[in-house]
């Protein structure tokens, strides 16, 4: 019986039963004395109603009429795996190999013992043997190779029969387990090259290496094989990746936007690529702002991207630019599109804000976030910087003092914080006041040095 052995997770050992090669099953060979078959026979009556104990002592009968019958020690451990006398079915198969080693079911008796007992070298050893008589055998030993983590051994095994048969589901699914840890994927890389050099015009062998490359953030390699891809295969999706890179650097904006929508859009490719191609256009519309606007639609693409806030990296991008006007859009879009409440977008935006001299929507913002970071000392900060700014001297005197209690362990903070009470102080015509808290912050500077 061929037991195909399907591994889920790595834990779960299944079997499934096909008769696939044209060999004849023992039980079928002409018995040579009439004593000799009463005695089969009646082993063959007693195992079909499961009297196993019964069918073993005809069977004893049998091997002493002819005791190199390999037929009869096979029937004899297909009995003593019933009742689950592993060490006896074993050694009944093996005597049944040494009297004849070119049957494959006297093989897979050996293996059945070592599939009930979940010793996979025996398995991996057992299986090897049969492949000579029946290659599709070779998916068992992918499995095994599987349940024992050889999985270097699984992979060249998987593409050996991907190669000869074509995919099979278990097989790509068993590819996905071993790449998706990262250190195999070498051997999977060296495959797909291979592949191309053997066939250059099939696609899914540029795209898989494509989407390992970028995984293993290998991205400037990734977009080489689309290079190479557009030009063996230029139908491909995955070719507009290198379209888009030479449309950029040929300075055709319009082209490039078409073929960057596309890339975006797409669902086949890979995530990372796609944050690569935005950037490279975030860079590009830096020089030609007046591809603005596609920039902003470019972004909707991500809206639901888990991994990355794709308008808060471009605020960023334009914050370290000094180009606070479209920073301040770009984290405003951000916290709309995603939360309202995120912390650090919104310390960004604060600071900004700050740089961009907009103290009116900076105030009301940090006293938004106030009620909802209770503790966060920046927030009263923020606020009462902008009440200061606005003159609204009293209400920064009163929510900087407030925020003065959460301020632990920073003197710097300390300092700004003595610094606009200061000003606002100064604001309400203290001038005693004003003083001492300029006295506190200048030794507070003094002690952070």
């Amino acid at each position: 019986m061929k037991r195909r052995v399907v591994v889920f997770l790595f834990i779960v050992f299944l079997g499934s039963s096909a008769l696939v090669s044209a060999q004849t099953e023992p039980e079928d060979t002409a018995m040579a004395t009439d004593e000799y078959q009463d005695s089969f026979y009646e082993s063959l009556k007693q195992k079909g109603i499961e009297n196993y104990d019964k069918a073993i002592v005809s069977l004893e009968k049998c091997i002493k009429l002819k005791p190199n019958d390999a037929v009869a020690y096979f029937e004899l451990g297909k009995n003593y795996l019933k009742l689950k006398d592993y060490q006896a079915a074993q050694n009944s198969f093996e005597k049944a190999t040494q009297l004849d080693p070119k049957n494959k079911w006297y093989w897979l008796g050996i293996y059945d013992v070592s599939y009930e007992t979940k010793n996979y070298s025996l398995a991996i050893e057992t299986i090897q043997k049969i492949i000579p008589f029946d290659e599709e055998y070779k998916d068992d030993l992918i499995s095994l190779y599987m349940i024992t983590n050889q999985f270097d051994k699984a992979l060249l095994t998987i593409n050996e029969m991907n190669d000869k048969f074509g995919k099979s589901e278990d097989r790509e699914r068993y590819k996905l387990q071993i790449l998706s840890q990262g250190k195999h994927q070498n051997v999977e890389i060296d495959n797909l090259i291979n592949q191309i050099k053997q066939n250059p015009k099939k696609e899914s062998n540029y795209v898989n290496l494509i989407i390992l490359y970028s995984q293993s953030e290998e991205t400037d390699k990734a977009l080489e094989v689309a290079k190479q891809l557009a030009k063996e295969v230029p139908s491909s999706d995955w070719a507009q990746v290198s379209l888009f890179k030479g449309y950029i650097d040929k300075n055709e904006g319009d082209s490039a936007i078409k073929s960057m929508n596309f890339i975006l859009s797409n669902p086949k490719i890979d995530s990372k690529i796609k944050h690569r191609t935005l950037n490279e256009f975030l860079i590009y519309v830096n020089k030609n702002p007046q591809y603005a606007s596609d920039l902003e639609k470019a972004i909707g693409y991500f809206d639901n991207d888990p991994n990355v806030d794709v308008a808060k990296e471009i605020g960023k991008f334009y914050h370290n630019k000094g180009q606070y006007e479209n920073a301040i859009k770009y984290y405003e879009k951000n916290l709309s599109a995603r939360s309202d409440t995120d912390r650090e977008t919104n310390l960004l935006l604060l600071e900004v804000y700050t740089l961009a001299k907009q103290f009116e929507p900076m105030t009301k913002r940090a006293m938004t976030m106030i009620e909802v970071y209770p503790s966060q000392p920046q927030f009263y900060y923020y606020a009462g910087l902008g009440n200061n700014q606005l003159k609204q001297f009293k209400n920064a005197k009163t929510v900087l003092e407030m925020g003065l209690d959460y301020v632990v362990d920073d003197k710097k903070m300390e300092a700004n914080f003595n610094i606009q009470l200061g000003e606002a102080y100064n604001g309400l015509g203290d001038a005693k006041k004003k003083e001492e808290y300029f006295l506190k912050a200048n030794e507070l500077l003094k002690q952070k040095k």
